[in-house]
């Protein structure tokens, strides 16, 4: 008999895009050189795009969306995984060309895994997931531009959103005084219990206005893009650098020059996607030392299989307060 196990499946026949709860079996899988037993996976921006249907992130029908995942070993063709290791995938195509993290099982690339630290569990790298692992390469890119504590404030746009709860966390814990820029002010006391100094409304930011303006912050991890990141690099302290990592507002850049030669702002892109696995695992290790567990179990939802859908609409309006945690087994 075959050995059966659950997936969500997207599907797509003349335009119409459906997503269904469905059972299917390694024969179904695409390829990979070892099988993983998926334990949990997360809800990001970019599975509400997936499951929405709103933007083309999946490129190959029928998929299995999930654009991570957390799990252990079950079968591995490479020396370097061994049956029982606890692993976590981020990206690598995943919900786009290659069958993703909302399924029972998945079947991967070995050069796509990372073990995960000893300190973190299966769960807890999914409260962190794609959001928070782009988050840690956001802060690892001001460091590695010498941005330090002691420069000044810095800002965080979406904080309400999965990178922006666990950047204002980890910045926090590193001694960083940290700005929050949020559209729900009603979540102020939420972004203060990470860490967050202070709270400005997003409106702040997210109109047109002039090419240089009052110098503000040192630093900044932007997950907005348009004309909210433009504003940010202007009112960007000299010398000061920005992180960015997402297009909520949109994927224009209405921007000017002159942060970049009359300040020295530095404009850092954050790939999440497609990074090598020296940085994944560069970022994993900081997250097993700089954030805050507690913290982050306090800013996690958890949900089913079944349940997930249901997330998709909400995260993309912005509705969705820091992490959702999909508990797959």
């Amino acid at each position: 008999m075959t050995d059966l196990f659950r997936a969500l499946k997207i599907e797509k026949v003349d335009d119409k895009q459906t997503i269904n709860l469905v059972d299917i079996s390694e024969n179904d899988l695409m390829e990979g050189n070892v099988v993983v037993d998926v334990t949990h996976s997360s809800l990001n921006y970019k599975d509400g795009l997936a499951m929405t249907g709103s933007s083309p992130i999946v490129r190959t029908f029928p998929m299995i969306p999930g654009i991570d995942f957390s799990g252990v070993v079950r079968s591995s063709e490479d020396s370097n995984f061994s049956i029982g290791d606890r692993v976590v995938l981020n990206g690598f195509g995943l919900s786009e060309s290659h069958f993703g993290g909302y399924s029972e099982r998945a079947r991967v690339s070995s050069n796509h895994l990372i073990k995960l630290p000893e300190n973190i569990s299966n769960k807890q790298a999914m409260a962190i997931g794609t959001a928070g692992y782009t988050a840690m390469l956001c802060v690892l890119g001001l460091e590695d531009s010498n941005i330090k504590p002691t420069d000044g404030d810095i800002l965080v746009t979406g904080s309400s959103g999965g990178v922006g709860s666990v950047a204002i966390s980890i910045l926090s814990s590193l001694g960083y005084s940290v700005i929050a820029s949020t559209g729900r002010l009603s979540e102020t006391d939420y972004l203060k219990s990470l860490g967050a100094q202070s709270i400005i409304d997003r409106n702040e930011l997210s109109e047109p206005s002039r090419p240089l303006g009052k110098e503000r912050w040192v630093g900044a991890i932007d997950s907005v893009g348009s004309q909210t990141l433009v504003n940010v690099l202007a009112q960007t302290k000299y010398g000061g650098a920005v992180s960015a990592c997402g297009l909520a507002q949109g994927m224009d850049l209405p921007a000017t020059v002159l942060p970049f030669i009359l300040r020295g702002v530095s404009l850092i892109g954050i790939d999440s996607v497609m990074a090598p696995i020296s940085k994944r695992e560069r970022a994993w290790g900081r997250l097993s030392k700089d954030l805050d567990m507690k913290k982050l179990s306090e800013m996690v939802v958890e949900t089913s299989l079944d349940e997930i859908p249901k997330f998709a609409n909400a995260i993309i309006e912005g509705q969705v307060r820091g992490r959702v945690v999909v508990n797959i087994s």
